[in-house]
């Protein structure tokens, strides 16, 4: 089948791979600019290009699909299907119209849950014990279109999102491939969604970071798992802005909110109810490292408000 690929982060890497292993005629790959990236603001390939180039395909990177140029290059390319997976631009209707077989959607959550650009993130924020991806037939709605497939997972209780992101990335390709098997054999069976169960998964902003200690410990510790490793959730300590990379919750310990429990080697700080214990830390301007090797060098005195 002659397809078009769309897609920008690592995680849509493996999807790529897996039509490439399984014959399918990838005759273009779309994917974003290359963008400034680190300290010195190198410009940077997405992923989704490197992967492209290596494997011979040719890359199209334009800033928007919206016009007429971008649609020539689409209608010259003539694809049977679009498959979208981490693309991060909109895809107008006439782009839609455009594939015999219209556009597919890869989406890592369990549509209608999560519609949005960060649905891992905010499954691991919001606490979801499972979660997944979805094949979906793409509409003009954001993630509104007919569910053809699922794949579920369960999300472990320390896991972080960067950690599910991984793990759903090597799932996705799987999904993919079961539904494009389908859509040739003519046995897909579309679901419409059911609006009313939808939620939405906004994009990530610093705004969110800083921990609220007034809240349970279930909902910090899922704040840190879920903000990492980028924006990473933040707090205060001694006037110093400190990233949290990694946590266990106490929900048997108590204490004021924001009250340091322990401070002897572990750095465990009390929640509206229960506790959580930072295992792993940032100050600015230094590396990640240990709650106890962060003590050493910066004690913090017990039962002291952060």
């Amino acid at each position: 089948m002659k397809i078009v690929f769309m897609g920008t982060p690592d995680f849509a890497v493996p999807c790529l791979q897996r039509l490439y292993d399984t014959g399918n005629d990838v005759c273009a790959v779309f994917c974003q600019p290359d963008k400034p990236q680190g300290r010195k603001m190198v410009l940077t390939a997405p992923p989704v290009k490197e992967k492209a180039l290596e494997l011979g395909i040719p890359v199209y990177q334009p800033s928007t699909l919206k016009t007429d140029e971008s649609f020539e290059i689409l209608k010259e390319l003539a694809p049977e299907l679009i498959v979208v997976v981490a693309y991060g631009k909109i895809l107008p209707q006439r782009v839609l119209d455009l594939p015999q077989h219209g556009c597919i959607n890869i989406h890592a959550s369990l549509l209608p849950e999560l519609r949005g650009a960060a649905p891992i993130q905010w499954a691991v924020i919001n606490g979801l014990e499972e979660t997944g991806v979805t094949s979906m037939q793409m509409n003009a709605g954001l993630d509104t279109g007919d569910i053809l497939l699922t794949s579920k997972v369960k999300i472990g209780e320390n896991e972080t999102s960067e950690e599910l992101w991984d793990r759903l990335s090597l799932l996705a390709p799987d999904v993919l491939e079961k539904t494009l098997d389908e859509l040739k054999a003519d046995t897909l069976t579309p679901v419409k969604q059911n609006d009313s169960e939808s939620t939405y998964a906004p994009l990530l902003s610093k705004e969110i970071s800083v921990v609220d200690w007034n809240t349970d410990c279930g909902t910090v510790h899922n704040k840190i798992r879920g903000l990492y490793s980028w924006p990473c959730a933040v707090t205060y300590i001694n006037g110093k802005k400190i990233k949290l990379i990694k946590s266990v919750k106490h929900p048997h310990l108590s204490g004021k909110p924001g009250q340091v429990i322990d401070s002897d080697g572990r750095l465990i700080i009390a929640c509206e109810s229960g506790a959580v214990e930072i295992l792993i830390l940032q100050a600015e301007g230094k590396k990640a490292m240990s709650a106890s090797d962060y003590l050493r060098g910066n004690p913090i005195e017990k039962n002291s408000v952060i």
